[in-house]
């Protein structure tokens, strides 16, 4: 299944665009997904840490992707 993915911050200069299409098996967790960004952007691995956001709610490793989820990659924040 293909899924879209906002990019933001950050996130958006390692894949060098607003979104990132990506191919996972039916039934694929938010770890399958990070995991397989990790791999097509090394970049990622330098980020102490990124959440995925599922329909508007960060979502945690477990949680299991569907068609026509809202999917964004939400970086790192700091500010003062």
């Amino acid at each position: 299944m293909e899924y879209s993915i906002w990019c933001f911050g950050i996130a958006r200069d390692i894949v060098g665009a607003p979104r990132l299409l990506i191919q996972l098996d039916t039934s694929s967790s938010v770890a399958d997904l990070k995991e397989k960004i990790n791999r097509m952007y090394e970049g990622f691995g330098q980020l102490k840490t990124y959440r995925i956001a599922v329909n508007q709610n960060i979502a945690d490793d477990q949680t299991i992707l569907s068609a026509g989820d809202e999917i964004a990659i939400i970086p790192p924040v700091s500010g003062g």
